[in-house]
């Protein structure tokens, strides 16, 4: 009996344990969250019941969606493992006639049955249709197209092939080479490659490495000169690229330069390239194209790269990647700062027995949310004096790292006279507070919080003193003032202070119009140099003056109101490809001074102290608006 009892309760010790530990790695922002004996995660909701995870599949898996392409007697077999039908489009990759590797596809696509399929290179990509000459050189690069079996496009992608029959798969880049951190002396050349590899990057004789055998890579080339241009060439795996950068404007130069802005680049309805699974890759492509042509130096771009909203992190990654793919023919040459929003959002989803959802920011947050997603599929800046929502008085635990990092989303970087200050509006993401409902708590749709605000004042005060800086840019992915799709929320929720982020089941202490007005105090009142706000979420194109005396409250509003004091633009461009949104009345409605569905980029000519501003639809050509940006 005394050792049946002892069994027992070294058992209850045993469980009690395990669950302790498993409890103890639910950060303490979020409330009533625990895991059951199983390991499974649960909310207890007011009613006491116990809300698991709905269950959920993966859509493709990333490891096998690029069908492990390798060489055969006669060409490239792929083993798409569980996609088991669909069809394999494919076509050579020119390599000397064009600055933009983009593959030609041959008419005579293949089949995939159970899971595989072969090209024929012998019989499909010989004669009058080697265009890049492999009969010869024995090496070539193939470009190829995922369809599934509803013949939706799922992926575009490349692989390196040597020989002429039997062939062999090489080591290819399939993510890249961008450039990122781009100085007037410097840069970071970054790629991905489908195998691991030794890589180096060749810059005037000069040759760079990270000595790493990865996939990913990230190489700083130093020691340049301000506003040249340099070739750059990548070897990896026996192979080279060769594309160029020019290095930017010396900081403080007044020389003229033009940049462009862009958001929400998400799938949109028609079909074909419009929704290359989770992309518009139709538009989206245009307005890399059409920055290029127009000699932009860099693009920023905020937000809503692709669908996201997703509990599976491969269904993430694949759409992150083909969001990349699409861009990065142009985007060898100059660098796009891209921030996130609320479609960058991976999450776990929770269903009651009702249909009550709850959804919240995965974790652990340091490599499996949305934030460290982000961090691992783009190479940004990293802002050294903010890290995340820790010790903020609405930290639960000084003792423990309790909220997501702000690295690679929170930032600002500088061009020559310019500096571009990049906000998170969608931090520690939760679509139920958005909707109203506290749940295990989260971040608010549009809601800067404590730690990024008190950053963003200081980082603008430092820029306004700075002498080089002419012109300040705040971009977040959620308007200030919404205009229209997003009157709902963003900063606004029409007119509704009581929505706020839930810290540890607690409202924080101020609501959403409270902290709008906040923000903008900072931006406009507070500083000088700021021309304008640029946002996105909502799929249109908005210009919308702030100014003293505008409209900016609901007609109950009986707290304090905030006097704006100069004027600046908000300039919303969420129309990179998204379904559109049209206009709502607001407040603010009779301060909008142009309102569009078209698909937009907008381009800023910068020269000295004024900036001249092009708005252009990248589908037609046409050019929707133009205009002087206000200067002091």
């Amino acid at each position: 009996m005394i050792k049946k009892t002892i069994a027992i309760f070294l058992a209850l010790i045993s469980i009690s344990g395990y669950v302790f530990t498993q409890t103890n790695d639910i950060p303490s922002v979020y409330h009533n969250l625990y895991y059951d004996s199983d390991a499974k995660l649960y909310f207890l909701n007011e009613n006491g019941e116990k809300v698991y995870e709905a269950p959920y599949s993966d859509t493709y898996d990333y490891e096998t969606i690029f069908g492990n392409p390798v060489g055969t007697k006669k060409g490239i077999a792929f083993n798409f493992d569980r996609l088991k039908s669909g069809t394999l489009i494919y076509g050579l990759v020119p390599e000397n006639d064009s600055k933009y590797p983009i593959p030609v596809f041959l008419s005579r696509p293949v089949k995939i049955k159970n899971g595989k399929a072969e090209v024929n290179i012998i019989k499909r990509l010989s004669g009058i249709f080697d265009m890049v000459s492999w009969e010869k050189s024995g090496r070539f690069t193939l470009g190829y197209r995922v369809l599934n079996s509803h013949g939706e496009i799922v992926l575009d992608s490349k692989v390196n092939v040597t020989g002429k029959g039997p062939f062999k798969t090489d080591p290819t880049i399939i993510d890249g080479p961008f450039v990122a951190k781009l100085t007037d002396n410097s840069c970071v050349i970054w790629f991905n490659t489908d195998k691991k590899v030794s890589a180096s990057v060749v810059v005037k004789n000069k040759t760079y490495s990270d000595n790493k055998f990865a996939r990913h890579h990230e190489i700083k080339i130093n020691g340049l000169k301000p506003a040249t241009n340099y070739g750059y060439t990548v070897k990896y795996g026996g192979w080279e690229e060769s594309y160029s950068f020019r290095t930017a404007n010396k900081s403080g130069s007044r020389k003229p330069f033009v940049f462009a802005y862009a958001s929400d680049s998400r799938t949109a309805v028609g079909g074909g390239e419009r929704d290359i699974f989770g992309t518009n890759a139709y538009i989206l492509k245009k307005i890399f194209a059409l920055a290029r042509a127009n000699d932009t130096r860099f693009i920023q771009f905020t937000g809503d790269l692709m669908d996201g909203n997703t509990p599976s992190k491969s269904d993430m990654r694949l759409e992150l990647f083909n969001w990349k793919y699409c861009v990065a023919p142009f985007a060898h040459y100059f660098p796009f700062y891209a921030a996130m929003g609320n479609h960058e959002n991976y999450r776990f989803e929770l269903k009651s027995k009702d249909g009550e959802r709850y959804y919240f920011d995965k974790f652990p947050f340091a490599d499996n949310s949305s934030e460290s997603i982000f961090q691992d599929e783009f190479v940004n800046p990293v802002a050294s004096d903010i890290k995340s929502e820790d010790d903020s008085k609405y930290d639960p635990d000084p003792n423990k790292t309790d909220f997501p990092s702000y690295d690679e989303s929170v930032f600002y970087y500088v061009y020559g006279n310019v500096a571009v200050v990049v906000l998170n509006s969608d931090y520690w993401y939760s679509p139920t507070v958005k909707n109203g409902i506290p749940g295990p708590g989260g971040g608010l749709h549009g809601y800067i919080m404590d730690n990024q605000l008190k950053w963003l004042k200081k980082t603008l005060k430092k820029l306004d003193a700075d002498n080089r800086i002419d012109h300040i840019f705040v971009t977040q992915h959620t308007p200030a003032l919404p205009n229209g799709g997003h009157v709902i929320n963003a900063m606004w929720y029409y007119g509704n202070n009581s929505r706020r982020p839930y810290v540890a089941g607690k409202p924080v202490d101020e609501g959403i119009i409270e902290r709008r007005d906040d923000y903008l105090n900072i931006v406009v009142n507070q500083s000088k140099k700021v021309r304008a706000i640029l946002t996105g979420d909502e799929h249109n194109y908005h210009r919308t003056l702030i100014e003293p005396g505008i409209d900016l409250y609901p007609k109950d509003w009986n707290k304090k109101k905030l006097k704006i004091t100069r004027k600046i633009y908000q300039i919303n461009n969420g129309a990179a490809g998204a379904p559109y949104y049209a206009q709502e009345k607001v407040p603010w409605t009779n301060w909008v001074k142009k309102f569009t569905t078209q698909n937009a980029l907008v381009l800023f000519y910068v020269n000295g102290k004024k900036i001249h501003v092009v708005v252009k639809n990248p589908d037609t050509l046409e050019i929707i608006e133009e205009y002087d940006l206000l200067n002091d």
